[in-house]
């Protein structure tokens, strides 16, 4: 009974430190910084925003082809008053509505809706180079905050080693092995170090407000990730392909073209004759003071109108819809250079990048073993404290150049990966729902009628 009543003691004490003891904070991954920065940032959000409005310019062109209905009202009360005769009010009303009808503008309406609709694609594509650029915001600033904290580490052990030294010179100086400068030496190089910590501290805050900013959250627990490997081109002939055939600046540019090829046509179509129906019923009715007036009336008019001169608008507006086009042509193989030119360099700098790291390590290790020597050397009279101080600047740099090499390394990776229109929720598996623009699209395209959005609002 009393094992009983420890044992049930026990757990009791156990399961209560349990419920008093901090949660533990979970490390944040790069691919977890992305899913936020997809799903928080502000900036595309409102891209997104964007493109929904966009959307609506597909209904807007498709109301040329539907009738407009009017209703209409009208009164009208007169006095007549005659020399031999006395003062007579009269009164008249009409009621009725009228319905009109586009039956041929030139192809007008026609072409103004599939270059609405190619608008809408050419949005639609600079939204998913948006999603992409801001996925890559958030991989760097990741990969920043990684850097500058491996940058405050290392200083900060720069620091304990420097300090290390300063007690050194001071015994040695106690004891007569030593000099006044060296003790000046070690502290002046001190002084520096901590002045070195305080600008990587700042730089690191700042870095975190950026961080904040992009993903929508504080960072926690981050480590330096390594480069990317998921979905990444394995030679640069590979990659400048993919981003040829599959970049979304390069499909937004095209599909410009395309909208402004039916913004010529749509233009060309003022030119041509037009073709309108109009239908109306009413009803009058009025009292002419003695009498009363009441009847009802329907009508259709068919109108045939051909355009002669327009005082050199329309063909202003030809000229000025074949400039445009032109232009986004142009346009098309400016995007296709910058693409290229992307790639080849985010492939440069990952290789070099990678070749830093390992170049920086071995740096490392051998100022590290250089180091010791100074300093078994210092101890028997063979170097001096500058000796010491500069082959601990060695190592100083060697480690941080490591640490920006190792940042470098994941952020070329990752460029190379948006460039090459990789760099997508669905390429990288992230935990987030995607965003899918068609669906807001497909609900709108079609409506005749309704004030709310497609959320309610």
């Amino acid at each position: 009974m009393v094992s009983i009543v420890r044992k049930a003691a026990l757990l009791a004490a156990v399961s209560t430190s349990l419920l008093l003891a901090p949660q533990a904070v979970l490390a944040e991954t790069i691919f977890g910084a992305m899913a936020k920065a997809y799903a928080n940032n502000p900036d595309l959000n409102a891209a997104r925003a964007g493109l929904r409005a966009t959307d609506e310019s597909v209904p807007i062109a498709k109301s040329g082809f539907r009738p407009q209905v009017a209703a209409f009202a009208s009164g009208t009360l007169s006095n007549v008053e005659a020399e031999k005769t006395r003062s007579r009010d009269f009164h008249q009303g009409q009621v009725g509505v009228t319905v009109n009808q586009m039956v041929f503008d030139g192809f007008q309406t026609l072409n103004n809706v599939r270059a609405a609709e190619s608008n809408v694609f050419s949005t639609r594509e600079s939204l998913r180079a948006n999603e992409i650029s801001i996925l890559l915001s958030a991989a760097t600033i990741y990969s920043n905050i990684a850097r500058d904290q491996q940058l405050v580490s290392i200083r900060k052990q720069n620091i304990a080693f420097l300090q290390e030294q300063v007690n050194a010179a001071k015994a040695r100086l106690d004891v007569g092995e030593g000099t006044r400068t060296d003790v000046s030496l070690a502290e002046a190089s001190l002084a520096n170090a901590q002045s070195q910590l305080i600008v990587a501290v700042a730089q690191l805050k700042q870095s975190e407000a950026t961080y904040v900013q992009i993903v929508g959250d504080v960072p926690r627990g981050i480590k330096q990730a390594s480069p990317a490997s998921k979905s990444l081109p394995r030679t640069l002939d590979q990659a400048v392909a993919t981003g040829l055939r599959e970049s979304p600046i390069i499909l937004s540019a095209q599909y410009a073209v395309d909208s402004a090829g039916y913004q010529v046509k749509s233009a060309e179509g003022s030119m041509l004759p037009g073709v309108t129906l109009q239908g109306q019923v009413g009803r009058t009715t009025g009292n002419t003071g003695t009498d009363g007036l009441d009847s009802n009336s329907a009508s259709i008019t068919a109108r045939l109108e051909v355009p002669i001169y327009q005082g050199g608008r329309e063909y202003g507006q030809i000229r000025q819809a074949k400039e445009r086009l032109g232009q986004q042509r142009i346009l098309v193989d400016s995007a296709r250079a910058a693409v290229e030119q992307t790639i080849v360099s985010a492939y440069a700098q990952l290789e070099a990048a990678i070749a830093r790291i390992s170049a920086n390590k071995a740096q490392i290790s051998a100022a590290k073993l250089a180091l010791d020597g100074v300093i078994e050397e210092r101890k028997v009279g063979q170097r001096t404290t500058l000796d010491v101080l500069d082959s601990q600047q060695d190592v100083l740099q060697a480690q941080e150049l490591l640490a920006l090499a190792q940042r470098d390394a994941v952020v070329a990776s990752y460029s190379l990966l948006a460039a090459s229109a990789r760099l997508t929720v669905r390429d990288q598996g992230l935990q987030v729902a995607e965003y899918r623009a068609e669906e807001h699209y497909e609900a709108v395209k079609d409506k005749w009628f309704g004030l709310r959005t497609v959320d309610g609002r």
